[in-house]
């Protein structure tokens, strides 16, 4: 009988089997909650990841990930993966992008539209923008998917 192995493992070996392939180190580190898997690969600044910390090349690899993890179980993935602190560097650009929109909409604006993001950044934005006492939705389809920001 084979054992079932869980997404977050299918998911490091993954990442350390396209880590090998680039000559690059950095350990992997699997967070796992109720709701998300998160690969952590390597320290926040480790710069010999820099390669791969970029928010475009780390969402590339984050689905990759998960389509090597939904062919192997056969079930939809929502594992995150964050490359030498990648995730809280995009989350600070994130409430920075909120913060502008915000100014904006105190400055008369009616409503503002960020940039087309994942539904996980989205799902940030939309958790910073209420803390803000501001609301939001998502609006557009597909890669065009984005948010937009009002006065309450």
């Amino acid at each position: 009988m084979t054992e079932t192995r869980d997404e977050g493992d299918i998911g490091a070996d993954y990442i350390e089997t396209l880590l090998d392939i680039a000559d690059m180190d950095g350990d992997i580190d699997i967070d796992e909650t109720e709701r998300r898997t998160t690969l952590v690969v390597g320290d926040p600044g480790d710069d010999s990841l820099a390669p791969l910390s970029d928010p475009d090349t780390v969402a590339a690899l984050q689905e990759l990930t998960r389509l090597s993890v939904q062919a192997k179980t056969g079930e939809f993935s929502r594992l995150v993966l964050d490359v030498a602190g990648s995730r809280d560097a995009r989350a600070r650009e994130l409430e920075d992008m909120v913060d502008r929109a915000v100014a904006s909409i105190e400055g008369g604006s009616d409503a503002v539209a960020l940039e087309p993001m994942s539904s996980y950044e989205r799902k940030i934005v939309h958790d910073i923008v209420s803390a803000r006492g501001f609301t939001s939705e998502s609006e557009g389809e597909g890669r065009d998917r984005h948010t937009v920001v009002k006065a309450s």
